[in-house]
C-alpha cells in the first residue's frame, strides 16, 4: 500500500481539491452543487451564485425560483436550490454561521451526505477523510483495494489501508488519475503509472 501511496504522490505532487471556494460554507455548498455535475461545471456556476447571494444570511433568504435559475446548470436544480437555502438557514440558526467540524453534525444539513461531510472535514479540518467518490471508487475497485461499489463499504476499506494522515490526499490523487488516465469510458493503460498495482486486465 505505500508503495502504492508513494507512486501517486510522485504522478500527481500537486493534486488539490478541484472545487474552487473562499469560505467553508461555499466549499459546503459547491460540493451538494456537484452531485451528478463536474466539478468544472460548478466552478462556472458558483460564480454567479456568490455574486447574486454574496452572504449565508443571503442565501437563507434566497427566493426559490430565483436560486433554481441560477443552480440549473448543475442539474437536479429544485433540490439543490432548496437545500442551498435550507442548509444556510440551518448554519445560522443552529451553528453561528460556522461549517460544523463533525460527521454527526453535518450529516444533519440538508442534501449532506458522507461524501460532502469528509470532504469539508478534510479540507476545511484537516481531520482524517476518505472522500469515496465515483473515481474513488472506481479506482479503488480496479487496484484491488476493494470489493464493493457501496461508498460507505469503501470509504471502510480504504480507512483501514491508508494512515490517517494519507486518506485525503490519496483520494484527491485517484480523482486526478481517474480523469487524466483511467478514464471510465477509455482507460489509457499505455500511459498508467499504475500499471504494476492495477489487477484490471490490459
Amino acid at each position: 500500500m505505500q508503495a502504492l501511496i508513494e507512486r501517486l504522490k510522485e504522478l500527481y505532487p500537486e493534486a488539490a481539491c478541484t472545487l474552487d471556494y473562499i469560505a467553508g460554507y461555499q466549499l459546503l455548498f459547491n460540493t451538494r452543487l456537484a452531485a451528478q455535475c463536474t466539478d468544472a461545471r460548478v466552478n462556472i456556476v458558483k460564480e454567479t451564485l456568490y455574486t447574486r447571494f454574496p452572504t449565508l444570511e443571503a442565501i437563507a433568504d434566497a427566493d426559490i425560483e430565483e436560486m433554481e435559475a441560477v443552480v440549473k446548470p448543475c442539474g437536479f436544480y429544485h433540490h439543490k436550490a432548496r437545500d442551498l437555502i435550507e442548509g444556510a438557514r440551518m448554519l445560522l440558526s443552529e451553528y453561528g454561521g460556522r461549517v460544523p467540524d463533525t460527521m454527526e453534525e453535518l450529516l444533519r444539513i440538508p442534501g449532506v451526505g458522507r461524501k460532502t461531510a469528509n470532504l469539508v472535514l478534510g479540507e476545511l479540518y484537516g481531520q482524517p477523510a476518505v472522500v469515496a467518490d465515483t473515481h474513488c471508487i472506481r479506482l479503488s475497485n480496479r487496484l484491488g483495494l476493494c470489493n464493493s461499489q457501496d461508498p460507505v463499504k469503501v470509504e471502510d476499506a480504504l480507512r483501514l489501508l491508508l494512515p490517517p494522515e494519507e486518506q485525503l490526499m490519496f483520494c484527491h490523487r485517484l480523482v486526478a488519475h481517474g480523469r487524466a488516465v483511467c478514464r471510465a469510458r477509455a482507460p489509457d493503460c499505455g500511459a498508467c503509472g499504475l500499471r504494476e498495482f492495477c489487477g484490471e486486465p490490459r
